[in-house]
């Protein structure tokens, strides 16, 4: 568990996600203002499960202060093949720098994991975010009809 702190923010704590976490892990996913409209298709009936929370390394981010103890994102980590499977932050926490400190946190568990770097598949509401952390675009995944039907930009993040 790690303690991140900023002047003007409480403590954020991130800790490895347990089973119990799944539903507000799901209401997160579900709820992202970056699925609406013609979005909404690839969330719609999505499922963060405590049998995924299990298998995979999953880590949220829990507040403090006003915010205390409720989870405010999170990420989860695929190793092989190496890949940053999800990654959300709540609607109105967004801004904070909720989502770089789990990028950063990714990062150290996959230096950890001996992985020399990550892939992520986003979609276009978050390439800007993407770029701003530091992941470098790689090309392009075609589109998956009928959950994904637009393609989505790839990127990468070396692992220092």
């Amino acid at each position: 568990m790690s303690r991140r702190t900023s002047p003007t923010s409480p403590p954020i704590t991130i800790r490895r996600a347990v089973a119990r976490d799944a539903k507000r892990l799901t209401r997160l996913v579900r709820g992202s203002g970056a699925y609406e409209g013609q979005y909404a298709s690839a969330v719609a009936g999505y499922r963060v499960g405590p049998d995924y929370i299990e298998a995979q390394r999953v880590f949220v981010a829990v507040g403090g202060g006003e915010h205390e103890g409720r989870v405010l994102g999170f990420y989860a980590l695929v190793i092989a093949p190496p890949e940053l499977d999800l990654l959300f932050v709540a609607d109105d926490v967004q801004g904070l720098g909720i989502g770089r400190l789990l990028v950063a946190h990714m990062l150290s568990e996959a230096r950890a994991a001996g992985l020399d770097h990550v892939k992520v598949v986003s979609h276009l509401p978050a390439e800007d975010f993407y770029h701003r952390v530091g992941a470098v675009r790689t090309g392009t995944a075609p589109a998956n009809p009928p959950a994904v039907p637009w393609d989505r930009p790839e990127f990468e993040f070396r692992v220092p």
